[in-house]
């Protein structure tokens, strides 16, 4: 069992111990090959990252991959795994879906990995999961990746994993070590308006903002491509060409920025990624955590800024706390959030005050002597 934050290098801790596994094993057998490791990840993104993972390590191995997910066509998937596979890396409900229709067996299993498991119980993927676990066969190898180690997700590996090896790189509240963090207060109506003043700054060489919503992230995407900041969006509602596209021009540098929500930037892996922008803090502290840790990956350094509105003072104040440590406030910006004024104090401590019973200070007793 792996618990390590994001961009430490998990995906190599298990692709390539068990490359090496199945390389030993290689027989000049021309038999069809059967999937002896599955790899279950919860995002299309984070499925196709590892497959491209698979395929660098693994290039002379002669070891076939193949990875499966929902959002497109099965038909180059399915001609895929009748050509024959070692190694499948799959979504779950696209797994289901074609273990449902006979072209996936799993009865040769030898390795199991399910990775971000903490991100499939967010997700809702919990049920298949365990769905697809009942038809593993009972002897392999289980590993088991996650972050974050939530009530139910323990149980799970509990249940699943027999006298395992537990491997905590850091603690679960930790923040990558080399990413500078900062945090803007501003007001909401001004945030887009500090996005583009900081973007203006050209040593900001590529940046993935992330909105909490798909809505907003189409909305922030809009407002930079019309101050002529080359931007393109990634959410559920995309199409799955259309988010590969969009991650791909980013990782070019075709495109500057990329606008996310939290879903859609999991596994997302963009080598020198200069900066993580949180144009909304998320209501989830070790969400920020996941965030940050776009940047800053596998030891290299990053900055995070994250941009403060009132409302969501609550949520910085619970990201100090699992972080155990005060984000530092740039004080120095055109849009810093307005103190409400004297007469506002008083008029909102008025409006406040009026359905309740007005207060009458208690006489003395010289008052009262007075007007007896």
């Amino acid at each position: 069992m792996g618990c390590a934050q994001t961009g430490t290098g998990k995906t190599a801790a298990f692709a390539i111990p068990i490359l090496q596994k199945l390389y030993n094993q290689k027989t000049e057998d021309k038999a069809p090959r059967q999937i002896k490791a599955l790899i279950l990840t919860p995002t299309r993104e984070l499925a196709i990252q590892i497959n491209e993972s698979f395929e660098a390590y693994g290039k002379h191995t002669g070891l076939n991959h193949l990875v499966i997910f929902g959002g497109v066509s099965q038909q180059a998937q399915t001609n895929g795994l009748r050509r024959g596979v070692d190694i499948l890396i799959a979504t779950p409900g696209r797994l289901l879906d074609l273990m449902q229709q006979r072209f996936v067996s799993l009865q040769h299993l030898q390795f199991f990995v399910l990775d971000e498991a903490d991100r499939m119980l967010d997700m809702g993927f919990i049920h298949d999961v365990k769905k697809i676990i009942t038809k593993l066969p009972a002897k392999r190898q289980t590993l088991f990746f996650s972050a974050t180690m939530p009530t139910e997700i323990a149980k799970l590996s509990q249940s699943i994993l027999s006298n395992p090896v537990k491997v905590e790189v850091t603690p679960v509240s930790s923040t990558a070590e080399k990413v500078e963090q900062a945090v803007y207060f501003v007001e909401k109506d001004d945030k887009k308006h500090l996005l583009i003043h900081l973007l203006k700054d050209k040593n900001i060489a590529s940046a993935l903002v992330f909105t909490r919503t798909k809505h907003g992230a189409d909305k922030v995407a809009k407002e930079l491509n019309k101050a002529n900041v080359k931007t393109d969006a990634i959410h559920g509602n995309k199409s799955q060409n259309a988010r590969q596209r969009a991650l791909t021009n980013f990782k070019n540098g075709q495109i500057r920025v990329l606008v996310a929500t939290d879903i859609a930037a999991r596994g997302i892996d963009v080598e020198d990624l200069s900066h993580v922008i949180n144009f909304e803090l998320p209501n989830i502290p070790e969400t920020y955590v996941h965030r940050i840790g776009r940047t800053g990956r596998a030891g290299a350094s990053g900055i995070a800024l994250s941009f403060c509105d009132r409302e969501e003072k609550v949520f910085l104040r619970d990201i100090h706390k699992l972080t155990a440590q005060a984000i530092p406030v740039v004080d120095e910006h055109p849009y810093k959030m307005l103190q409400p004024s004297y007469e506002e104090t008083k008029a909102n401590h008025q409006k406040t005050s009026s359905n309740a019973r007005p207060f009458a200070p208690r006489r003395s007793m010289s008052q009262r002597r007075w007007s007896q």
